[in-house]
């Protein structure tokens, strides 16, 4: 069985490349000539790699066949250990003719603890030289790699390179730092289409995530491609890039279809393949803490995984078709299908259940007449340390992406204690928030549409100021939060003096860590919230008692007085309570004046 990218090659011609099984080496030669002449020979014919892989008895294993530049390392049938070798050596050409050992091999060698990697060059036919490497530990105690000098083939010292072999097996390969916790964490490769920009907060993500990146690539296109999204040459240099890096996690920019991310993994055998929208998703899951936010979290997953489930082949149906298939039954994917939709409608029930009393408990604040207030902005802007320091209370805050999930209500109290408001922390917004987030989250962010006042709070410090607004704009008008009373906070700016302050002449400017701006951020919240008040004199006769009680239940009443004919109230409202009142008495009887 020939392995790898066999494509365009006849039958014919793999079937004399298997010839190669029929290898049997000595315990003491590490390569016989006949095979790498073999396999040189082949690698002119075809234009591609060929690997092979011997065990220490002299068996060879596995034959694989790469691209024009590279042979994908298979994950073949190693006895691996974390301080033992693999009793496997890798044997491999290089049609460029060049026979040292790239960074991806020694890579190779480190991640799959070879015995041995060896490359041989190939040119028209001919091999133009051999190199071995054998890992080893450093006097730091590291694992390292020993690289021989490249000979030709008739002067392998066949067995001083199996003695190293054999001398690395008797010693200990466990690093130093092997147990430490930054190397239990997954190596990932970020994949962007866009720019430097992006990229950087798909960094930011995954650190967040509790991934360690190991390398970044930029592939600029102007749309995705529909098969690799990145296209098909550029995914071999990634898998190489990958290798070279010991990578086991690939993280894409941008959402992949469920064929892309299936075409990725092939590519990219070893590595997993997850986009921005699953990253973003395992990071909402371990932050939820409340009932709420956990079903929240895994409602948009099971959406985001329900039209991935297609494709995986009859690995996932009962029924392969044909004799003794057909009649009545379902497919695994049916039955798949139909698990997660009747678990997603059993979550949005109790994510209704759960929203409705949160309603509940909005309509006893509205009875109360408390002013709200929702800090919205991009994540990690700064909204929790906020709203600690306007509360005096200590919510958790840290300099992390989406550090807050579930929303927080504390109440604040203005400086001459006259009156007071509660400030609503919510979820950050980000750049390609997954469509998912925002339905699955639509109940917890109600809070931001029924705030008197939305506090757009933005990082004056950050360099991409201007986009993070934009993107914050943008999700308010997918909530239809357009029309809501508006301050822009700028936050941070203790840091650093950003010129793109400028743009943002209206905003008030604070440290929510420092407390500057923190006063005349409050007096320009008294302000709006006055802005959006009304006084409304409201007249009833006497046989209207009904009707005035129901003022008393529902208006903050600042004062009340009695004539002849009936009753007086001067009530505080804003413009919704204005529409409850014309709804609920005669038009005649309202009076608006001015703001509160």
């Amino acid at each position: 069985m020939i392995y790898g990218n066999i494509e365009g090659i006849r039958e014919s011609e793999l079937a004399r490349l298997e010839c190669l099984y029929d290898f049997e080496t000595e315990p003491d030669c590490f390569a016989p000539r006949e095979m790498l002449e073999m396999m040189a020979a082949f690698t002119s014919m075809i234009g591609r790699e060929v690997s092979v892989y011997i065990s220490r008895s002299g068996e060879v294993l596995d034959v694989s066949i790469g691209n024009q530049n590279s042979v994908g390392l298979r994950n073949i049938r190693l006895r691996r250990s974390a301080n033992r070798l693999s009793k496997v050596r890798c044997i491999h050409t290089h049609p460029n003719g060049d026979a040292h050992l790239s960074d991806v091999d020694l890579s190779s060698l480190k991640s799959m603890y070879f015995d041995s990697m060896a490359s041989v060059g190939v040119m028209d036919g001919h091999i133009t030289g051999v190199q071995a490497s054998f890992l080893t530990l450093t006097a730091d105690g590291d694992l390292g790699v020993v690289l021989t000098k490249v000979v030709e083939a008739h002067a392998i010292p066949q067995r001083a390179w199996m003695d190293h072999i054999e001398e690395t097996d008797r010693s200990s390969l466990i690093p130093s730092h092997s147990s430490s916790t930054q190397d239990e964490r997954e190596h990932a490769v970020l994949v962007s289409i866009e720019d430097e920009q992006s990229i950087e907060e798909l960094a930011a993500l995954a650190e967040t995530a509790g991934a360690l990146v190991v390398g970044k690539i930029i592939q600029k296109k102007s749309r995705p491609d529909t098969a690799t999204f990145i296209g098909h040459g550029k995914a071999d240099e990634l898998s190489l890039f990958a290798q070279a890096r010991e990578a086991d996690l690939i993280i894409f920019d941008d959402e992949l279809s469920g064929v892309q991310q299936r075409n990725l993994e092939q590519i990219l055998s070893g590595a997993r393949v997850i986009d921005r929208t699953a990253l973003i998703l395992d990071i909402f899951a371990q932050r939820a803490r409340s009932l709420e936010g956990k079903l929240q979290v895994e409602m948009a997953q099971l959406v985001y995984q329900l039209p991935r489930l297609t494709g995986h082949g009859i690995a996932l149906s009962r029924l392969g078709g044909g004799i003794g298939t057909r009649g009545p039954g379902e497919t695994q994917l049916e039955m798949d299908r139909r698990r997660i939709r009747k678990r997603l409608s059993a979550l949005q029930s109790e994510i209704d259940r759960l929203g409705d009393q949160r309603r509940l408990r909005r309509g006893k604040r509205e009875r109360n007449q408390m002013k709200t207030v929702a800090l919205v902005g991009y994540t990690n802007a700064g909204k929790t340390t906020l709203l600690n320091r306007l509360s005096g209370e200590s919510s958790f805050a840290e300099n992390m992406l989406f550090a807050t999930l579930d929303p927080l209500v504390r109440t604040v109290r203005f400086p001459d204690g006259s009156d007071s408001f509660l400030l609503i922390d919510t979820v950050g917004f980000i750049s390609k928030l997954p469509h998912a987030l925002v339905e699955a989250f639509h109940s917890t962010l109600e809070e931001t549409l029924t705030a008197d006042l939305l506090l757009i709070v933005s990082d004056g410090s950050s360099p991409q100021l201007h986009e993070q607004y934009n993107v914050v704009m943008d999700v308010l008008h997918s909530l239809d939060a357009d029309g809501k009373p508006l301050l822009h906070v700028l936050n941070k700016t203790d840091l650093s003096s950003n010129p793109d302050e400028n743009a943002f002449p209206e905003a008030v400017r604070i440290s929510a860590v420092t407390g500057e701006g923190l006063e005349t951020l409050l007096s320009q919240i008294r302000k709006k919230l006055r802005e959006a008040t009304k006084q409304i004199t409201v007249t009833l006769p006497y046989n209207q008692a009904q009707g005035e009680a129901w003022i008393h239940r529902n208006c903050h009443v600042l004062e009340e007085s009695y004539t002849d004919t009936g009753y007086t109230l001067i009530v505080e409202a804003d413009d919704a309570m204005l529409g409850h009142l014309y709804h609920q008495f005669d038009r005649d009887c309202i009076s608006v004046g001015e703001n509160v």
